[in-house]
């Protein structure tokens, strides 16, 4: 008797398929790992296989999960991106390539909130709120794109 399947909460990240981020209908079965030890999809109606950071901002990062954390934790605790590259022994313009990709991710979750999931401006000005205050630890390029974002806002 084969055993049942197990509930999978991933969902095709091709855009090109019919089925794309779409939850209901979807057929997506677990292909084993890639080298960094991350879990890998395919998809039965495109046949195209991903792994399970795509769309996140660990996607294609060399970096560990757990070398990611800290970095992060390292700007809640108002440190720089000098002393973060001294204390964590990562080279600065790595570490501003993560925050770049960090910033271009809230721009992207902040259109999907409000077109997508279609909150209020002032729900997801909240979340902006609270992402202002730690401003003065990003690097100009992610300061930019949270601004582009900002714009986008208050045209709604």
């Amino acid at each position: 008797m084969a055993r049942p399947r197990s509930k999978n909460k991933s969902v095709c990240q091709n855009e090109k398929c019919s089925y794309y981020r779409k939850e209901h209908g979807k057929e997506i079965t677990k292909q084993g790992k890639n080298y960094a030890g991350h879990q890998r999809f395919l998809c039965k109606h495109c046949k195209v296989v991903f792994v399970e950071t795509k769309g996140t901002p660990l996607y294609n990062r060399k970096l560990s999960e757990r070398k990611i954390k800290a970095i992060c934790r390292e700007f809640v605790e108002k440190k720089g991106v000098r002393a973060v590259e001294r204390t964590l022994h990562i080279h600065r313009d790595t570490i501003s390539s993560l925050l770049h990709g960090l910033g271009s991710h809230a721009k992207e979750m902040t259109n999907h909130l409000v077109y997508d999931l279609e909150l209020n401006t002032y729900e997801v000005d909240e979340l902006w709120t609270f992402i202002k205050k730690n401003l003065k630890n990003l690097n100009p390029a992610t300061i930019s794109s949270l601004n582009q974002a900002k714009r986008l806002l208050q045209q709604l």
